[in-house]
């Protein structure tokens, strides 16, 4: 991760002071950190900006550093509430509280691209093919930043927040997801229907592999309504569009083919 300029200049001009703390405050500094390099060099950073006059005590330094950076805990309770509060604010369709989530997260000193990747969960979970655009953008997004670093790199995670918060939210493909997962369970290893079955093979012809089967760009409309199911299995219907943002289009386009499926298979 590259550190930005202002950064960088930042710590060559206090570099060499000693800062202004008790054993045991430096003791609590870096026990603050828990590891984090990036996070310790940042509260190294603003405790340098600040007109201390004394060493610091363990409570002189977190009143101190409360004020300039909030605390976070990355590794305990603190870390996925703020994480959930800007997943929610994404689904809720609200773009300012998602965003002051965001600075809460990276004030803090959470790794960005643990942002990233909740970012573009949120995309195909709560959005999905209501706009297809947004899984793109938050690919899109994780790429910038590294390709930028920080500060500069969290202006795309920004720009993507709001992307997703102002997005048409659907979760039809996450509950589709679901839904075939458990009828794929529930019926075992039914074999595809015969008609759809590769026969390189002459005994697989004379099993009647592939017999019957429509090259649906060959018939009218470019659609054969044949059966995919397992023949042991009857017809399943995962997917149900919402009637929001693209999902509007894919919705027409199901129950067209619905009714062109009607029509071909005859009376029940």
């Amino acid at each position: 991760m590259r550190p930005s300029k202002r950064s960088c200049f930042a710590r060559k001009k206090h570099f060499g002071e000693k800062l202004l703390l008790t054993d045991d405050a430096r003791a609590t500094l870096r026990a603050m950190a828990d590891g984090d390099g990036r996070y310790l060099l940042n509260l190294v950073e603003e405790l340098s900006s600040l007109k201390i006059v004394k060493p610091l005590d363990p409570a002189g330094l977190v009143s101190a550093v409360q004020r300039r950076a909030p605390l976070y805990d990355k590794s305990r309770e603190e870390h996925y509430n703020l994480i959930s509060a800007l997943h929610k604010s994404i689904r809720g369709s609200d773009p300012d509280a998602a965003l002051y989530w965001l600075a809460r997260m990276l004030a803090g000193g959470e790794q960005p691209l643990y942002i990233a990747r909740r970012l573009v969960r949120a995309s195909i979970e709560d959005i999905g093919l209501a706009d297809p655009q947004a899984v793109v953008q938050a690919l899109a997004a994780k790429d910038v930043f590294d390709f930028l670093g920080s500060p500069e790199g969290e202006l795309a995670l920004a720009q993507c927040v709001l992307y997703l918060a102002s997005a048409p939210k659907s979760n039809a493909v996450y509950v589709a997801h679901g839904a075939a997962k458990r009828a794929a369970s529930e019926h075992g290893s039914l074999m595809p229907p015969a008609h759809i079955l590769n026969a390189p093979t002459k005994l697989m012809k004379n099993l009647g592999y592939g017999k019957g089967y429509e090259y649906d760009h060959e018939t009218e409309e470019g659609f054969s309504g044949q059966n995919y199911f397992p023949e042991a299995m009857e017809r399943q219907s995962f997917y149900v569009p919402k009637e929001t943002g693209f999902e509007r289009e894919i919705a027409k386009r199901l129950d067209y083919w619905a009714k062109l499926r009607t029509k071909r298979s005859g009376p029940a």
